[in-house]
């Protein structure tokens, strides 16, 4: 059974961890999502209008609008494919064109 570490201890761990993380010596755990993205902003940037970028990349047109009008907030894995079209455009290509 595992040792219980005391809280100095976790709190040192979680520092090397940072640092390991910051310097790319270290994955996370876990990856961070904004909890706001501007879908307008990264749309326009694909020059694509609301219907046509939302036929590309799986979302409803309906959605789309709502997020850029700000009556809606996309959920984290939408939020994760949103990043990843404005950061990394030609390898969510490359990925879309085998489906």
């Amino acid at each position: 059974m595992a040792e219980k570490m005391n809280i100095s201890d976790e709190l040192l761990a979680s520092m090397e961890q940072a640092v390991g993380i910051a310097e790319g010596t270290v994955r996370p755990g876990r990856i961070w999502t904004p909890p706001e993205i501007n879908v307008a902003d990264i749309r326009k940037r694909t020059g694509l209008s609301q219907v046509r970028f939302a036929a590309r990349y799986g979302f409803s047109a309906a959605a789309v609008r709502d997020w850029e009008q700000k009556r809606r907030t996309p959920e984290k894995a939408a939020r994760t494919l949103l990043m990843l079209i404005d950061q990394e455009p030609q390898a969510v290509e490359r990925v879309l064109v085998g489906v």
